[in-house]
């Protein structure tokens, strides 16, 4: 961007296309810092598994070994509390505006695209009109004195009416081509916006779920912890035992869907 010839320093579409680089860039960071929380999260997440796998039965010897354990679980932090849902809702804003400046922009060369087809149309329409007239001319010409005919008329009917056209024509055809390319870069920009904003919503919901899910985890633990006397409350070991493939399967998804944002990233940002 720094050494576009076409983009000139004042350039909105230069302006713009600054932003939509610099958002991509602060929406990779967050996908950065956002693995870097879910492998936290699965190194605890091996140390719950090593736990209730251990769960067969209630005896006294097997109480004393696991609540150590489960109360070192329950002291670690959630990872995903450190991330600011407002980073999310950042994000999801700049987009937004910037997929809407895209937008129009998008529609402003349409326009543009357009109107040069109209001149096109519009100029050879005129040429038809002039020789059409240069045509009446001659024969005026020609009525009024055969010698003057003759000796203008030939000069009438030469005039540099077509290559001036085509020299329009071509200049429009340019300008034309240069506006289609920008067009189809804007474009692309656009799409890319759009997924990377649903993306980024998916996202924000998956992390809010399973922050909630550790939380939920880790109060259960707790509950068994303050009364582990009681047979019965061995059942909540059991059923986080049971929910284990679905909070696995979360985590994957999650991570899943953060490695594709961030191929989204790079794929958009060179195209």
């Amino acid at each position: 961007l720094e050494s576009a010839v076409s983009l000139s320093r004042k350039s909105d579409l230069r302006a713009l296309l600054f932003n939509y680089f610099d958002i991509s860039a602060e929406a990779s960071k967050i996908c950065s810092h956002l693995l870097r929380s879910i492998n936290q999260l699965q190194s605890n997440y091996q140390l719950v598994k090593q736990v209730l796998d251990t769960i067969d039965d209630h005896s006294p010897e097997q109480l004393g070994f696991i609540v150590p354990e489960l109360r070192e679980l329950i002291s670690l932090n959630n990872p995903l509390s450190g991330l600011n849902q407002q980073d999310f809702i950042r994000i999801h804003d700049k987009y937004s505006s910037v997929l809407q400046h895209l937008k129009a922009k998008r529609k402003r060369i349409a326009r543009k695209i357009k109107l040069i087809k109209c001149f096109n149309k519009a100029s050879g329409a005129c040429v038809t009109t002039a020789c059409g007239v240069v045509a009446v001319a001659a024969l005026v010409l020609a009525a009024a004195h055969t010698v003057v005919a003759l000796t203008m008329g030939p000069a009438l009917f030469t005039m540099p009416l077509q290559p001036l056209r085509k020299k329009l024509l071509k200049i429009s055809a340019v300008k034309c081509g240069f506006l289609r390319k920008v067009g189809e870069q804007l474009d692309v920009a656009a799409k890319g916006t759009y997924i990377l904003n649903r993306d980024f919503d998916t996202m924000s919901r998956l992390v809010v779920r399973l922050h909630d899910e550790i939380e939920h985890t880790k109060a259960m633990i707790q509950f068994f912890l303050d009364r582990r006397e009681d047979k019965y409350s061995w059942q909540i070991l059991k059923e986080l035992k049971k929910k284990d493939f679905g909070f696995r399967k979360q985590v994957e998804e999650l991570e899943e869907h953060v490695y594709l944002c961030l191929v989204t990233i790079n794929r958009a940002r060179v195209l």
